[in-house]
């Protein structure tokens, strides 16, 4: 759907480990342009390795929201396709230093940029008001004993601070009824998830990305999202829906590529269970108004 060609010039805005990066630059060729853009260090440092064999590659630490910079890293040029994998990578996941998983015992860090200045997920647990949290559970990982884990977090912390993710898994585990744990995920994994988006701003990031991009996607470009969770895709969907919807007398300024999203094959599941609930969607921008009509 991306159809990376030579001489293009391309975003990737979750970078992570370059996998995806290492595919579009290889295709793009030398006359190309990638700017792969991730707000954590040490994942631009991992893809580097990666990447060092395409000199057309352009790393930059920031979030895909940023357009200034993204512009500017493209040498003031749109882009002909940009593409997005949301969510965390597994080389962060599976770090417990990082605290984003509840498998390992870890500080309750949970930043992509662990020397930004946005509070950790323990300083929300700390800070936030029980009213707050529960509709951080809520909103954020659509949690429907989010009163009570609040409830639960706000009465741990008069006595001591939660500090680990082993703590806070146990914890929101004893709030929920053992009746009502899910059955295919953990029960905390909702919390964890929720914590994640809250920490990283990650809903209105993504809001602002579908807002801007139109403006910095080239004639004929295209923009393509995998996202994890209904929360994202719901702001994918309605996003694309728009842009492809034409107006009273106008015409439609994008295509969109996918009426269904695209999901992993029983295959793709086996060979990689995180991948299960991902969906993609794409969307091709009009050449002109007489394409579109």
């Amino acid at each position: 759907m991306l159809e990376p060609s030579p001489g293009e010039v391309f975003l990737d805005g979750t970078t992570g480990a370059g996998g995806h990066a290492a595919e579009i630059a290889g295709r793009i060729g030398p006359g190309g342009l990638l700017v792969c853009a991730d707000e954590d260090p040490s994942m631009l440092a991992v893809a580097a390795e990666k990447l060092a064999r395409f000199p057309w590659v352009r790393a930059v630490r920031t979030d895909f929201s940023d357009f200034a910079s993204l512009r500017e890293a493209a040498g003031g040029r749109r882009f002909d396709g940009m593409l997005l994998d949301l969510g965390i990578s597994s080389l962060q996941l599976d770090d417990p230093s990082r605290g984003f998983s509840f498998r390992e015992e870890g500080p309750l860090d949970m930043r992509r940029d662990p020397g930004g200045d946005r509070p950790t997920a323990a300083e929300i647990l700390r800070d936030a008001r029980e009213e707050e949290l529960a509709d951080i559970f809520y909103l954020f990982g659509e949690e429907r004993f989010s009163r009570r884990i609040a409830r639960a977090v706000a009465e741990r912390r008069r006595g001591e601070p939660i500090r680990t993710t082993a703590e806070l898994a146990r914890l929101v585990a004893a709030a929920i009824p053992r009746r009502a744990w899910p059955r295919d995920i953990h029960p905390a994994t909702r919390v964890f998830q929720a914590l994640r988006i809250a920490v990283n701003r990650e809903l209105s990031s993504l809001e602002a990305f579908l807002d801007g991009f139109p403006e910095h996607l080239s004639p004929g470009g295209r923009v393509a999202v995998i996202s994890f969770h209904s929360l994202e895709d719901r702001l994918v969907k309605t996003a694309f829906r728009r842009l492809g919807r034409a107006e009273k007398g106008e015409s439609a300024a994008f295509r969109v590529l996918t009426r269904k999203p695209v999901v992993p094959t029983e295959q793709e599941r086996r060979e990689n269970p995180r991948a299960r609930s991902a969906k993609l969607r794409a969307a091709r921008k009009a050449l002109s108004e007489e394409e579109s009509t």
